[in-house]
């Protein structure tokens, strides 16, 4: 295991700083700790180990229409969804 000598500095939002460190302190972990896992898995992925994506056109016109309430459609059951589509 190579010796630890390169330092990361970073700002970041305090309030976010002291929620995220309450989770890690609850699973054991330091900001440090969690820090290496996550370049570990960008090492392992070869990227974020997760998507980030900009909407295309018709996703974004969705979000839109959720947040306008337009051409929304409710189902009081699961059941009834699936029914709708034939299912």
């Amino acid at each position: 295991m190579s010796t630890k000598t390169a330092k990361i500095n970073a700002r970041i939002d305090p309030e976010l700083k002291e929620k995220v460190g309450s989770i890690l302190h609850s699973l054991g972990l330091s900001e440090s700790e969690a820090i290496r896992i996550y370049y570990k898995q960008i090492e392992h992925h070869k990227g974020l180990p997760f998507d980030v994506k900009i909407p295309n056109e018709v996703t974004r016109q969705a979000m839109q229409d959720v947040r306008d309430r337009k051409d929304l459609t409710s189902y009081d059951t699961a059941g009834e969804y699936f029914a709708s589509k034939g299912l």
